[in-house]
Order: structure tokens, then C-alpha cells, then sequence
């Protein structure tokens, strides 16, 4: 059989393009061979491009960028009230890695929860109480819309959408968790039995104040009018609500009578609990703080009581399951992790100081 010249050409073209293919991605390091390393996510190509664009870790191939991290971080602390800026070089490293940690969860439970969507429904009512306590926590509807657009939340549609996702996940984790969480009657009692000392009702007492601020203020100046002030209610010629509304500068008593409510020692500043628990009934008295001076009066006092089980019970069953959910979730996120482990990659040296 005699092969025409086409023909022979065509095979001596695709060898020669076989032999280059082979020595493109075996012999020498060709463009070929780089566009595929490129698209790999764990070749040295791809991970440099990555870290080119900010991403700090990756998570079933999705990107967590440095900007997500900065943002998540500076949230953790202005929720316990600290800044980024006051932390030391190790302290703003250690924060940002706990803030790692818990956007790589994010990212994995919304994974999972996006394939179990329609099993964990969210109404808008569930979605307008997350938006209550979200705006609880801004000084302004301003302040908050300033946060969310830092955020990169520039809608209230936008806003509910990712307090769904929230809510979801929230759920997803709770549906996966709860047969672990339950507390059985005969658990809470026998953690009674171990804890009754921890759970007997301290010493109260019930006062009221009159308060005059020393910061900033003439210390001497503010102690001698409440020592009129005293002189004026030994003699009975005021009352004590009324020089309270008059004098104190306490905004949320003083229109109350001065009245503080039921006070136990651990909910009190150690320099006004101290002298203020070892007043007599119903004698005012002047007790100087750090904060200022305070003319106080202690108006009914109940000594420390034990409780039963049965009056502690419901605070029992409910410090045991959060105690046992707090537990739970931290399983279940490990085993999420172990379970995707290798579909989780951090860039360490993307993390700043």
C-alpha cells in the first residue's frame, strides 16, 4: 500500500508536534508546560500569583484575602473593645491568626451549608431580630452603615442576605451538634450537688447615691457640697431624692432617687464595694472612689442564702448546655477541618505583624 506525499507530511507533523508536547511538559520547562503549572493551585506559579493578589489562605480553592482578614480582625477586637493600633507586634500576629481561623471555618460551613440549603430555612422575622441586635451595637444608624460599607455592604438587601447566610450556618452547625448538647435532669443535680457554695446567693444589698465626679473636676469643691448636702438630710430639711435630682451627676439614677438597685460585692469597683457593704442601715455616709465622691445610703440588706436545686435549676440546665455546646461546636469545627484538611491552605508569611 503506497502512502500519498499528504499523507506522509500530515504523520511527520504530528510527531514532530508529539515530540514537542513531550519535551514541552517532560524535558524542558516551555510555555505549555508553565500555563499548566500555572492553572495547578498548589504549584509555586499559582501560589505566588495568588499571594501577588493579597490571598492569605485558600479553602476548597476559594481565596481569603489580606483585606478580609484586616477587617475580620479589627471586628474581633472593637468586640471586646480594643484597638488594632494599641497591641504589640505579636499580639496584632497572634489576633490575626484567630481571625484566620475563623474565616476558614466560615468559609467551610458555607460550602456545606450552601449544598443543604433548603433543609435550613431562614424567615424575616429570624432576619430582622439579627438585624436588631446587630444595629444594637453601633451608637448610630450612621456609625453602622460607615461600618457596613467598610465591609463592603453597601445595601440593606445585601445586609440581610449575609445575616441569612449567618443564620444558616448557625443553624447547619446546631442541627449537626444537638444530640450532644442535651442535659439530663440527673446531670444537672449531680452538678448542683458539686457547685451548691458556688450558687448560694451572696450578700446583697439595696442603696442609693448621690454622685459628684472628681476627674477634671476640684475634688474639694464636690466633697463639701455633698457634706452639705449630708447636713441637710440629717436635719430632715431635704430628702434624698431630691437633692439626687438636684446634685447628682449619676444620668441614670438621679432622676430615680439615686436609687442603685440591688448591689452585690463582685458587680461593684473593690474601692466603693468595700466601704459601702460596711455601712449601717439607713445612715448616709461619704465614700471618696478614683471616679469621685458619693454620698450613699444603704437602704435594706439580705445576707448570703443557700438555693435549692429546684430554685437553681433552670440556671444549672442552662450553663451545662452552653457549656456542652461551646464543646461541641469546637469538635465539630476540628473534625470539619481534619475532613477538608487538605483542601485548606494558609500563606503564613502573608500574615503581617
Amino acid at each position: 500500500m503506497r502512502h500519498t506525499k499528504g499523507f506522509v507530511i500530515r504523520i511527520f507533523l504530528f510527531s514532530a508536534l508529539l515530540l514537542y508536547l513531550g519535551g514541552d511538559l517532560f524535558l524542558f520547562n516551555g510555555p505549555l508546560r508553565k500555563r499548566i503549572q500555572r492553572g495547578l493551585p498548589d504549584s509555586p506559579e499559582s501560589i505566588a500569583a495568588a499571594k501577588a493578589q493579597g490571598v492569605v489562605a485558600r479553602v476548597l480553592h476559594l481565596p481569603i484575602l489580606d483585606s478580609q482578614l484586616e477587617r475580620a480582625t479589627r471586628e474581633r477586637l472593637w468586640l471586646r473593645g480594643k484597638k488594632l493600633e494599641d497591641l504589640t507586634p505579636n499580639q496584632r500576629r497572634v489576633e490575626r491568626l484567630a481571625a484566620l481561623e475563623d474565616l476558614i471555618d466560615h468559609q467551610l460551613l458555607r460550602v456545606k451549608v450552601k449544598h443543604n440549603a433548603t433543609e435550613l430555612p431562614v424567615s424575616e422575622a429570624e432576619i430582622d431580630e439579627a438585624l436588631k441586635r446587630l444595629a444594637a451595637r453601633f451608637e448610630s444608624r450612621d456609625a453602622m452603615q460607615k461600618e457596613l460599607a467598610a465591609e463592603g455592604i453597601d445595601s440593606e438587601k445585601e445586609l440581610r442576605l449575609r445575616l441569612g447566610g449567618r443564620l444558616q450556618q448557625q443553624k447547619y452547625v446546631e442541627s449537626r451538634i444537638a444530640p450532644e448538647i442535651a442535659v439530663t435532669e440527673e446531670e444537672a443535680r449531680a452538678w448542683y450537688e458539686s457547685h451548691a457554695k458556688e450558687l448560694a446567693r451572696p450578700e446583697r444589698i439595696e442603696a442609693r447615691h448621690i454622685f459628684l465626679s472628681t476627674l477634671g473636676h476640684d475634688a474639694a469643691a464636690a466633697r463639701a457640697t455633698l457634706q452639705t448636702a449630708l447636713g441637710d438630710l440629717t436635719a430632715k430639711r431635704k430628702d434624698f431624692p431630691t437633692l439626687a435630682a438636684k446634685l447628682s451627676g449619676d444620668p441614670r439614677t438621679k432622676q430615680a432617687g439615686g436609687n442603685l438597685g440591688w448591689l452585690t460585692r463582685d458587680r461593684l469597683p473593690a474601692d466603693f464595694a468595700t466601704p459601702l457593704f460596711s455601712l449601717p442601715l439607713n445612715q448616709p455616709s461619704l465614700i471618696r472612689t478614683k471616679l469621685g465622691w458619693h454620698l450613699v445610703e444603704v437602704t435594706a440588706r439580705k445576707p448570703a442564702e443557700a438555693r435549692s436545686f429546684e430554685d437553681a435549676r433552670d440556671e444549672v440546665m442552662a450553663a451545662m448546655e452552653a457549656v456542652k455546646r461551646r464543646d461541641a461546636t469546637r469538635r465539630f469545627r476540628a473534625a470539619l477541618r481534619f475532613q477538608e484538611g487538605r483542601y485548606i491552605r494558609v500563606f503564613a508569611d502573608m500574615i503581617p505583624e
